[in-house]
């Protein structure tokens, strides 16, 4: 466990180790509210890790704040990996969006939906608006304090390193994420709680700085193909990504084949099933 501490007057972070994609190797857990509350992240699989945010959330309690939920912001391990166990264990309900429920084998106490309210009472009352933010998880979800210009951002982006976006086959849809970035860019926030590395200050710069690297990387792909056509996605690696860690060739071969999707349907690139695998030019 690392932490906690608090960020602002209605949010508070502790994280824990997890079984997370590195640079990564925890997953940050928040609770929401000043006196109600909402724990964030019910992430870490391991033993120890439980008992600490165990530790935390009934301090949160014995300080005189009411644990109202545990909210999961989409149904990787990484993020849900004491899910079930929180909850038994605090008596508390689990909420989430339909998406995430259908994913994981747990049923959940509050379904979820786009432009909903969460309000939160206490000395600093907040009101945080559920964002449905399909692309890295169909069932994604994010958070956001018009009032204090707070969004807790899960998978989105990160305060280190970058986010993998599966390809369909895996959930993912390399679109509509680029969609979902450029509606957060709008909302304008002082600050984004991400669930991997430390909050991002002047958030919208960092979404528009995702946009350009996810552009960069497709104009890479496309140049590549107008050079020798042809290619499947294992081929245009190396031309796209360089040289790479063998551990971490796979994930590139995820990224170049949701890129792939998105440009076939667009119809800037064609596919070809020709061969054991599709080819693209």
């Amino acid at each position: 466990m690392l932490g906690p501490r608090s960020l602002s007057a209605a949010v508070e972070l502790a994280s824990f180790r997890t079984p997370t994609l590195p640079p990564a190797t925890h997953t940050n857990s928040y609770a929401i509210g000043s006196r109600d509350v909402v724990l964030v992240e019910p992430a870490t699989p391991y033993a120890g890790e439980r008992r600490a945010f165990l530790e935390w959330a009934r301090s949160l309690a014995f300080s005189g704040r009411k644990l109202l939920a545990i909210f999961v912001t989409h149904h990787h391990k990484d993020h849900t990996g004491g899910a079930e166990f929180f909850a038994r264990e605090l008596g508390l309900p689990l909420w989430m969006h339909a998406e995430t429920e259908a994913r994981l084998p747990l049923q959940a106490a509050r379904l979820l939906t786009e432009g909903e309210r969460i309000v939160l009472d206490g000395p600093v009352p907040t009101s945080w608006e559920i964002l449905h933010t399909p692309g890295h998880a169909p069932g994604h979800l994010c958070l956001h304090s018009a009032s204090t210009r707070e969004t807790i951002v899960g998978d989105m982006v990160a305060g280190l390193g970058t986010i993998l976006i599966p390809p369909k086959s895996g959930d993912g849809d390399m679109a509509e994420y680029l969609r979902q970035l450029r509606r957060m860019e709008t909302l304008d926030s002082f600050t984004a709680y991400a669930a991997h590395g430390e909050p991002i200050d002047n958030p919208s710069s960092r979404y528009r700085a995702y946009i350009a690297h996810r552009l960069t990387r497709e104009a890479r792909i496309l140049e590549v193909l107008t050079i020798a056509p042809g290619r499947t996605a294992d081929e245009l690696v190396d031309p796209v990504y360089g040289e790479l860690p063998f551990a971490t060739r796979p994930f590139a071969v995820m990224s170049v084949v949701a890129h792939l999707e998105k440009l076939v349907t667009e119809g800037r690139v064609r596919e070809s099933d020709q061969g054991p695998e599709p080819r693209y030019a």
